[in-house]
């Protein structure tokens, strides 16, 4: 469980990056992180399609802190190159 935990955590957090690299148009890190979502994203569907319950849950609860954790750092860094 922890492995779905780490890739879930690992595609929001990417995708919370992404959405503050979007708004303050960092157009290199739009490029990275944009192809690092889809990386993780492709390793993600064959291991969620086949997972139990309390799996998914371990993956849902990677995403939310992947989120949280995504949207602060990338907002600091935002603002601490500004």
């Amino acid at each position: 469980m922890k492995s779905l935990f780490a890739t879930a955590f690992i595609q929001v957090f990417l995708i919370s990056v992404n959405v503050v690299f979007l708004t303050e148009r960092v157009y290199v890190g739009i490029v990275v992180v944009g192809f690092l979502i889809s990386w993780f994203w492709t390793a993600n569907v064959k291991k969620i399609s086949t997972s139990t319950r309390l799996q998914r849950v371990a993956y849902c609860t990677g995403a939310a802190c992947g989120n949280i954790t995504g949207m602060l750092l990338s907002s600091y860094l935002v603002n601490l190159f500004q």
